[in-house]
């Protein structure tokens, strides 16, 4: 039987090792702390253990919010948090959208680029990130994580609009590094803010619907993109003017994102006391938490001991390496098939809305079936005839134009897994040190691929790319087996879990989540279920 706790958190187990020394079977040690009693009791929630903030707004007993109440609710978080992440997201899409647009208006020859310099241009940003994305997601557990998003979205603003002044592949390194930079939080920072704010039913859909802002950029970009191309007179050069009008946006969007967006529910002045315990109680059958300033070295050593972390990180890197290439290359991909400079421009367009379609066709499809990681296979088998079709067909009149065109749309169907990999990192991992670790190697992951991404394009392997396109089906086909594996390995960890619970222990059958605010890891709480 579990007893409560009421001294240090530190737990002993009876090989003699503390939690600090976790090292070897994991699993074993997570089952010992169930059946031993290894955390508070099993009809009380231990507030020792639960952060100070939400402590004020929450307590032992499950607040049942109705329908309507809830509903009502959904709609000021959205209005205050979603829209305020769905535009952001647009613009850092739109933000690292701006080099692909001015790679066709001029900018290459301007700066005189050669070779590879133009792929190192993206690359250049993702080893930025992958370089302080774990400071970053450090940053973001302590501090008020919308006031940190602000700086960083006016700071990255302001660095964009140097772009405009750039004359040489020296001068867009720097630039372009800085931009890596200050973006690397805005996506670490969402998949907390999701988590924090959302049940868990709604997260795949939320995170779907800034995540599609990447298609969306598509559209708006190619639309204001042809607009600035048709500028050939004046004192700036076109893609000068695309540089300093996104930046200017970008810094006063920063400064509004200052204003309205609530750090938390705790600390929402916008929202009435009531509403706060309400938000708390809503995310309560969450059992992820929703935060905690603490830093727990356990909990950094569990994630990195979790299979569910490296899977998720091989789903980043194999479905990123293929998007960052075929992105910072989509223009040029286009042209190759011999379009004009501004009919490039316009068919991104359809693109993006290729793009949310598909994510829109992925977040219905999961909300029907329940099936996340098979929505993702689905979602891949367009990547592999779309990537194919470009490899075996030539451009040689209209209608294989067309047809090598609908294929590059296709290609990008992958996607899906994308998003759908990150709503599962914020419903699967809780366990708010356990969660930065997983998001901070997740976009590691990510940045691997993101930087890995252009340089397989060579030049002297245009305009087919070939060996780019290689690289990409490889990539489909690792992503096919990771996808099952952690199917695999997330029901076998439900099994355990509902075995406990058939075994008559309590805290795997607790319909009041008691322990949900305890800052306990989905392996800890034998209660947590997880979604696949």
């Amino acid at each position: 039987m579990a007893t409560e706790i009421t001294s240090s958190p530190e737990v002993y187990y009876k090989d003699g090792k503390n939690s600090s020394d976790k090292a070897a079977d994991t699993e074993k040690i997570q089952l010992e702390r169930m059946e031993t009693g290894g955390y508070a009791g099993k009809n009380h929630t231990d507030f020792s253990q639960v952060d100070g903030e939400v402590a004020k707004y929450t307590s032992e007993v499950r607040t049942v919010i109705d329908q309507a109440t809830n509903k009502r609710l959904r709609k000021l978080i959205d209005r205050r948090v979603l829209a305020i992440m769905i535009f952001t997201y647009f613009l850092q899409a739109l933000d690292k959208g701006t080099l692909s647009f001015a790679s066709i208006m001029g900018i290459q020859k301007y700066t005189n680029l050669v070779g590879q310099e133009y792929s190192w241009l993206t690359t250049c940003i993702y080893i930025a990130i992958l370089i302080v994305e774990f400071p970053t997601n450090w940053i973001i557990q302590r501090v008020p994580i919308a006031k940190y998003l602000s700086i960083n979205i006016m700071l990255w603003g302001a660095t964009l609009m140097c772009h405009a002044a750039v004359k040489n592949f020296t001068h867009l390194v720097v630039v372009r590094t800085l931009l890596g930079i200050f973006e690397a939080c805005c996506q670490p920072s969402f998949v907390v803010l999701s988590s924090m704010w959302y049940l868990r039913s709604e997260q795949a859909a939320t995170v779907s619907y800034w995540y599609m802002m990447n298609g969306a950029q598509q559209i708006v970009g190619g639309l204001l993109a042809y607009c600035f191309t048709l500028l050939q007179h004046g004192p700036l050069k076109n893609w000068q003017a695309l540089f300093i009008t996104y930046g200017g946006i970008a810094i006063l969007w920063g400064a509004f994102v200052m204003f309205w967006m609530p750090d938390s529910p705790m600390r929402a002045k916008c929202f009435t006391e009531e509403d706060k315990h309400l938000m708390v109680e809503r995310v309560r059958s969450n059992q992820t938490g929703m935060q905690n300033k603490q830093f727990k070295r356990e909990q950094m050593i569990e994630a990195f001991m979790d299979l569910q972390t490296w899977c998720y990180c091989g789903i980043a890197v194999f479905t990123t390496l293929p998007t960052s290439g075929l992105g910072a290359f989509a223009n040029i991909i286009i042209t190759s098939f011999h379009f004009s400079v501004l009919q490039t421009q316009l068919l991104a367009m359809v693109l993006g809305a290729y793009i949310i379609i598909v994510l829109l066709s992925s977040v219905w499809l999961v909300k029907k079936t329940g099936q996340n990681l098979l929505v993702m296979l689905a979602f891949v088998i367009p990547s592999f005839i779309g990537t194919i079709v470009l490899m075996t067909v030539q451009s040689t009149d209209m209608s294989r134009k067309i047809g090598l065109l609908i294929s590059y749309y296709i290609t990008l169907s992958f996607w899906s897994a994308q998003t759908l990999s990150l709503s599962m990192i914020s419903r699967n991992i809780a366990g708010q040190t356990k969660k930065s670790t997983v998001v901070a190697t997740n976009f590691v992951a990510w940045a691997v691929g993101n930087a890995i991404g252009p340089q397989v394009f060579l030049k002297w392997n245009a305009p087919r790319y070939l060996i780019a396109f290689t690289v990409h089906l490889v990539c489909y086909g690792l992503l096919v087996l990771v996808i099952l594996f952690l199917r695999w390995h997330l029901l076998r960890q439900n099994r355990k879990k509902d075995e406990l619970a058939q075994a008559g222990i309590q805290e795997a059958m607790d319909d009041n989540y008691t322990h949900a605010f305890e800052d306990l890891t989905d392996r800890e709480n034998p209660n947590f279920r997880y979604v696949f």
